[in-house]
Parts: structure tokens; C-alpha cells; sequence
């Protein structure tokens, strides 16, 4: 699996191409800005773009969905539960932030947990992991590497004050993420790597380690 990581937008947003190497087969996992410079990076490793996934609904993920999926024909999908945030982005991001933003992408089609994704001749799987919103998804690749949004970050977890479920949260980390096994790599939407023994033995929020918040 080829995985290239790009940070993107106004909000430092990690934007991934994850491609099979054998194939150049890729999707483009939260576009958070810039669809060009997605393009040019996939160009540049002779990746074609098949689809776009996104963890979550929030603008920071999506921006560039709209001119990647016009240039590259690739279909949008992310889960029916965040319909609404996406629906919503607009308001919430000139309430929060100030920010006049372009129209929400439309999905193509919806994920729902368990489903596998081809990825040429690779596979991701989707997890159902709400909590950061109500249709937060992480993507694992059956091996070694997890692409979970804003639901667990080094040495912190997502945001629940804008909608979200702080236990909801707390619940998808501990059964969906930690029982992957300590060495998968976590891939963030925000932030450095990390690997889920490192944030079950020390994330102050979910570890075992943590501040009256632990197992």
C-alpha cells in the first residue's frame, strides 16, 4: 500500500492518497483543500484517483471535493449520518471561523461500517467511529494502518463541542480502534503519526495511563 500525505487548507488538514502500488489504482481519503495539488501528487507517482472518501463532514475534510470529483470523475463517499453537518458547512463556518465557504459536495453514495473498499488489488474497511460527529469513519487496511479522522490523535482525541459525544467518542476508541493491535499506525486528521499501543499505553484521554479517564 502507498500511502502519501499531504496537509492541506487553512486548518492544517492531513489529506491522504492511498494506492495500490501494483496497480496505481488510489483514493483520496478527506480533501481537505487545494484539488490540484492532490492531482499533481497522485500525477507524480502515476496513481489514478478511483475515489474520494471522507472520515467526517466537517469542511476542513471536504473543500476540495467538488474540483476532484469534476476532474477525476471519482465518486464522493462518506456515512448518511453526517449528512447533516455537511449539509450545514457553510453556516458553521461562517459562524465559527468567519469564512464564506463554496457550496457542501453532494455524496455519491454512502459507507456503512464493515464495508471493504477496493483498492486495486488492496482493501480498506470501513469502521463506524462517531463520536467527533455523528458519522465519523476510519478506514484500516487490514494490516498496518488506520486513517481515523479527528477521532484519535497522538496524545489526544476529537473534539465533541460541536456536535459530538464525548462518551460516543471514548467508546469508538476503545472497540473499534485499540482491538486493531498495538503496532497499526494511526493516521490523523491533524497532527504527527502515531500507533495505537502508543495511544492505549499513554493518550491521557483513552490510555491506560490517563487522567481518571482509563479502563
Amino acid at each position: 500500500m502507498v500511502i502519501r500525505k499531504l496537509v492541506l487548507g487553512l486548518l492544517q488538514t492531513n489529506c491522504y492518497l492511498v494506492a495500490d502500488e501494483a496497480t496505481g489504482d488510489a483514493v483520496v481519503i478527506d480533501p481537505a483543500d487545494d484539488a490540484l495539488a492532490i492531482i499533481r501528487a497522485a500525477q507524480a507517482q502515476n496513481l489514478t484517483i478511483r475515489r474520494i472518501l471522507a472520515t467526517h463532514g466537517h469542511f476542513d475534510h471536504v473543500l476540495a471535493v467538488n474540483e476532484l470529483r469534476e476532474r477525476t470523475g471519482a465518486p464522493f463517499s462518506m456515512h448518511r449520518a453526517d449528512l447533516n453537518v455537511l449539509q450545514r458547512m457553510q453556516e458553521r463556518g461562517l459562524l465559527f471561523m468567519g469564512l464564506q465557504l463554496p457550496p457542501p459536495p453532494q455524496p455519491d453514495s454512502f459507507l456503512e461500517d464493515g464495508e471493504i473498499i477496493e483498492v486495486g488489488g488492496q482493501e480498506l474497511h470501513v469502521l463506524f467511529t462517531p463520536g467527533h460527529s455523528p458519522g465519523g469513519l476510519s478506514f484500516y487496511d487490514g494490516d498496518r494502518a488506520a486513517f481515523v479522522g479527528d477521532c484519535l490523535f497522538a496524545g489526544s482525541i476529537g473534539r465533541t463541542d460541536l456536535g459530538g459525544d464525548f462518551d460516543m467518542l471514548v467508546r469508538s476508541i476503545r472497540e473499534k480502534l485499540f482491538p486493531l493491535g498495538d503496532e497499526v499506525v494511526v493516521y490523523p486528521g491533524h497532527g504527527v503519526t502515531t500507533t495505537i499501543g502508543h495511544e492505549r499505553r499513554t493518550n491521557p484521554f483513552v490510555g491506560e495511563s490517563g487522567f481518571g479517564l482509563g479502563f
